[in-house]
């Protein structure tokens, strides 16, 4: 199924959903992978703690976010394909975020972690019916089908994709950037 089936945009995650090129789910969660869509780890590398503004997250945070929100996204994903009715909380980034330890660790094993979730959301998600993919469940307050879930794993990638090109790349050709 793509982009364009799902019947109802979720509030807040349509930023992320409109971000996702209309293709099959699968095709989606493949090309928008973490080594197909992310700047090479050289070029993160380079930037270090770097950040463009006082209190935002180093790309090591970005990538720990990534992963954890992929996470996140996925359980609700099986819930809800599960026909599990219970509604699910939201989470705090900026806590999980302070908390995760991101920053003591390698880049490589961020990336290799992110791989490893990537290839997990995609066992999770290949086997899903239409009917199953169809299933929409409440998630932070909002009613969200698994379609959807799916195609906001994508987009939120790509929307941190163009944070990093945007704001934190520029940091390596200037004298900006708190270290």
């Amino acid at each position: 199924m793509k982009k364009s089936d799902i019947q109802r945009l979720p509030v807040f995650f349509d930023r992320y959903i409109h971000l996702s090129p209309d293709v099959e789910l699968m095709d989606a969660l493949e090309q928008y992978s973490p080594e197909r869509t992310l700047t090479s780890i050289e070029q993160l590398a380079k930037l270090g703690d770097r950040v463009y503004a006082e209190g935002k997250w180093t790309v090591k945070d970005i990538l720990q976010h990534l992963i954890d929100t992929e996470r996140v996204m996925c359980y609700r994903a099986m819930r809800v394909s599960r026909l599990e009715t219970t509604p699910l909380p939201g989470f705090e980034e900026n806590i999980m975020a302070a908390n995760s330890g991101a920053n003591q660790r390698e880049l490589s094993d961020l990336m290799a972690e992110y791989k490893v979730v990537r290839e997990g959301t995609i066992h999770l998600f290949k086997p899903m019916t239409p009917t199953m993919l169809m299933a929409e469940g409440l998630a932070n307050g909002s009613s969200i089908s698994v379609l959807a879930l799916g195609f906001v794993i994508v987009g939120h990638l790509k929307h941190h994709q163009n944070i990093i090109q945007e704001r934190y790349m520029p940091l390596l050709t200037s004298n900006l950037g708190r270290i």
